[in-house]
């Protein structure tokens, strides 16, 4: 016959298994009938606790708990209408002297039970009695051998929160680069002066984003005065101005200004032409000596003319 063991283990069925640790400190005691209420949603009893769990004359308005929690104020505010409605929060509204409407806002822990009168922030707590200097020593109750005990594991201490990293400095923005100067010509031209500010006002016609004011055409336009000067034509200025534009420019002057210094074109020196090549004249048959000779129109040669001459 086999002998039976009673201190084997009991074996659990599948679900939840609890390891509980004795909370000797920042503890909420709520009841069962709030933490596994049938009509309540997971968000009003969180948020049922949460509230039961803060100290009194904690701001607890729509605002506060959505800054406080990741829900937004549509879901809180739902939440908080269901724990009026099941009892475990009131709201009243009062009328203060001055005109001020306030909202008094009460937690219930355990709704249609008669609540503890609540002290006010104002009204002095009353000292707690100071604890005995020796407390009687309490021996432990005799354990049977064949019994299996565990010692109940000791809560660990909180750790101490860490120190928040100093802030990295910020980078300091760079200076704004100042503008290139622009080139001014050799000579001045009224009649070139004035076709460089019509070049530069008929820009918004090429591309919307050059709007250019009277000031900046009368500061810009030495600077094409020196491109017409050193041989580039009206139409290549135009395309050197406008090409390759960003999507949104924040100072059509200065990118114009930029592109009338650093793209200036050097100077060309004169161009040296050939000359044309001039077919000689014809031969001639002289008719006194019948000698050969080049001439445009037909005669005598040179020795017979200057001897006819004679």
């Amino acid at each position: 016959m086999a002998s039976e063991h009673f201190n084997a283990r009991p074996v659990f069925p599948s679900g939840v298994r609890h390891a509980h640790v004795k909370h000797t400190s920042h503890f909420t005691v709520v009841g069962n009938h709030l933490a596994q209420h049938r009509e309540l949603s997971l968000t009003a009893i969180g948020l049922a606790v949460y509230i039961q769990s803060v100290p009194g004359g904690t701001r607890i308005g729509i605002k506060d708990l959505a800054g406080r929690f990741t829900e937004g104020e549509i879901r809180i505010a739902s939440a908080l209408r269901e724990l009026e409605r099941t009892g475990y929060l009131s709201r009243t509204r009062e009328h203060l002297p001055g005109g001020r409407i306030i909202t008094r806002t009460v937690s219930h822990n355990r709704p249609g039970a008669v609540p503890h009168v609540q002290r006010s922030p104002s009204t002095p707590t009353p000292p707690e009695p100071p604890e005995p200097r020796s407390r009687p020593r309490v021996e432990p109750a005799p354990v049977a051998p064949e019994a299996d005990v565990r010692p109940e594991p000791q809560p660990q201490p909180e750790p101490e929160p860490q120190p928040a990293p100093a802030p990295e400095p910020r980078p300091e923005a760079p200076a704004p680069t100042p503008a290139p100067p622009v080139p001014a010509p050799s000579d001045v031209s009224p009649a070139r002066h004035r076709a460089a500010c019509e070049l530069l006002a008929r820009l918004r016609r090429v591309d919307h984003r050059l709007l250019l004011g009277e000031r900046d055409i009368r500061r810009l336009a030495p600077g094409v005065e020196s491109w017409l000067e050193r041989g580039a034509s009206a139409d290549a200025v135009v395309c050197a101005l406008t090409a390759n534009l960003p999507d949104q420019p924040r100072n059509p002057a200065g990118l114009i200004a930029h592109r009338l210094s650093a793209q200036l074109p050097p100077q060309l020196g004169p161009v040296h032409r050939a000359l044309d090549h001039v077919p000689p004249d014809p031969f001639q048959t002289c008719p006194t000596c019948d000698r050969a000779f080049r001439s445009p129109t037909p005669g005598t040669c040179g020795d017979c003319g200057v001897g006819h001459a004679a």
